[in-house]
């Protein structure tokens, strides 16, 4: 019967010190992450590109309009659309 208490008090104390770890964790703003690294990961070249334009801001207009060019070739195909 003296390890059924001594398992008790084990158990409730390892509980408590999960709570407590718990409770700093969350106000030191441990889970306040709202954006998760899954989600960030979408839109990764958007934040590329942009450090891309802050690093060499004298490139050519032309050069910009290529860039998209190959990315609606590469998103719809070398496909032309007569009307």
């Amino acid at each position: 019967m003296d390890i059924l208490y001594l398992m008790i008090l084990c158990s409730v104390s390892v509980a408590a010190v999960f709570l407590v770890i718990f409770i700093i964790s969350a106000r030191r703003g441990q889970f306040e992450d709202d954006e998760s690294p899954a989600v960030r990961m979408l839109f990764d070249d958007e934040v590329k590109e942009d450090q891309e334009e802050q690093q060499a801001p004298d490139t050519d207009k032309n050069n910009k309009k290529d860039k998209e060019k190959e990315k609606d070739n590469q998103l719809y195909g070398n496909t032309k659309v007569q009307l």
